[in-house]
């Protein structure tokens, strides 16, 4: 398991590793039950659903941004899907530190998440803080929450990692709806047809 240095070093090389071709990764192919049953990360939606989203993504990706309320719609309306949020925080130290509070957040989990994502463009560590604020959350309770949790959380971040280099992505987002990969925003005309073709199979 990666340590958090590791973590954060590999953070740092994070485009030149993930433009890597896929042989050259030399590690093994996740299992769907690794991507999508994950027990370390929260659940939004329907938890006995039919279909599995699981999107990578960064708190500081404008194009996750740009389409989270769109998903977050199409798994209300839906109401038999299972959406998993894979923390791929590829952007540097603020993208992990973001990760590492929203999955410190027990059952505020999806308040923190919708929060950041709902923020414009890139953000800084005080932003974080000040966004999860605004919205009823204490980030130093959160940081002292992470700092207790931190070896769940930390694994987190690593498989995420490994599956997302293992997987070829060149970036965020990129999502595994069923058992198919989709590289690359996906607007709600995709996705749901995404869904659909996924219950199909």
């Amino acid at each position: 398991m990666m340590n958090r240095r590791g973590i954060l070093k590999a953070v740092a090389a994070g485009s030149a590793i993930a433009a890597l071709p896929v042989p050259t990764l030399a590690q093994s192919f996740p299992t769907v039950e690794e991507v999508l049953f994950d027990p370390a990360i929260p659940v939004i939606g329907n938890p006995d659903g039919d279909i599995t989203v699981a999107e990578y993504f960064d708190y500081q990706c404008p194009f996750c941004k740009r389409g989270h309320k769109e998903l977050m719609e199409i798994v209300r309306a839906d109401g038999n899907v299972r959406l998993v949020m894979k923390d791929w925080p590829i952007f540097g130290a603020v993208s992990v530190h973001a990760s590492s509070l929203v999955l410190a957040s027990g059952e505020s989990y999806e308040k923190a998440l919708n929060a950041l994502m709902a923020t414009p463009g890139r953000l800084g560590k005080e932003e974080v803080d000040s966004v999860l604020s605004e919205s009823g959350l204490d980030p130093s309770g959160l940081l002292a929450a992470f700092k207790s949790d931190q070896a769940r959380i930390d694994g987190i971040l690593a498989r995420n990692m490994d599956q997302a280099n293992a997987f070829g992505f060149g970036g965020t987002p990129a999502f595994i709806i069923g058992i198919r990969i989709y590289h690359g925003a996906m607007d709600r005309k995709a996705l749901e047809a995404a869904i659909a073709t996924a219950r199909e199979s």
